[in-house]
């Protein structure tokens, strides 16, 4: 994999790249290729790799940052613990949600009694806070496309909250959609506000061909 091909954003602090579908982003205990793999693509000079601010899940394209040494690191750690980072999110989901936008305030744990992890709702002795912002931009033939604003940032959360309006992604069988191909999620974009005395970081990326041409048959 070229990921210089797949830079975004460069700068003394940051990269962004644009993840692709199907490629965990660090090595799992079950092993196998991870994007972290091709990180000493990035180096660009400086004595070390970049390492990962962030995390998507395996099937998530798009947006991802790395801090290129410890202190941005630390600053981009911050920054996405205190909520700062606005990501945004788009969707094809299978369904049609009843309203134009809302808001799921459903608190998730993650269940680990079953072979397969998934997180649910329920139990608030062990869940957790989770928001989403959402808002419906195209629908056809009882498949809608979404715009997602995580306010939150738990495992699954996009995917777990939209199943729960009865619009699970397309793709994600974990969830109750139909999983033929590949899950159409994609982190559209990422915004940084890296510094108080300059504008915020905005990057975006453009959806993977396949998730691309579905749009064009809903819009």
């Amino acid at each position: 994999m070229d990921l210089q091909k797949r830079l975004l954003y460069r700068d003394g602090l940051i990269l962004v790249v644009d993840k692709p579908a199907g490629i965990n982003v660090h090595k799992g205990p079950k092993g196998g290729p991870a994007l972290e793999d091709y990180f000493d693509q990035l180096q660009f000079g400086l004595p070390r790799k970049p390492t990962l601010a962030h995390r998507l899940d395996k099937e998530t394209s798009g947006c991802l940052a790395l801090g290129r040494h410890p202190k941005a690191l630390r600053k981009l750690g911050k920054i996405f613990a205190e909520g700062q980072a606005q990501k945004i999110y788009w969707a094809i989901c299978q369904g049609v949600p009843e309203q134009a936008q809302g808001l799921v305030d459903l608190p998730l744990y993650k269940d680990k009694t079953g072979r397969i992890h998934k997180m649910r709702t329920g139990k608030p002795e062990k869940a957790k806070l989770a928001q989403t912002e959402w808002k419906l931009l195209a629908e056809k033939n009882g498949f809608s496309f979404v715009e997602c604003k995580p306010l939150t940032g738990r495992t699954h959360q996009i995917r777990v909250h939209l199943a729960s309006i009865g619009c699970p992604i397309l793709g994600d069988g974990l969830y109750g959609a139909v999983s033929d191909g590949p899950m159409m999620l994609h982190a559209r974009s990422l915004t940084l506000p890296l510094s108080k005395n300059k504008p915020p970081v905005e990057v975006t990326a453009d959806p993977p061909e396949e998730m691309a041409k579905i749009l064009a048959e809903l819009k």
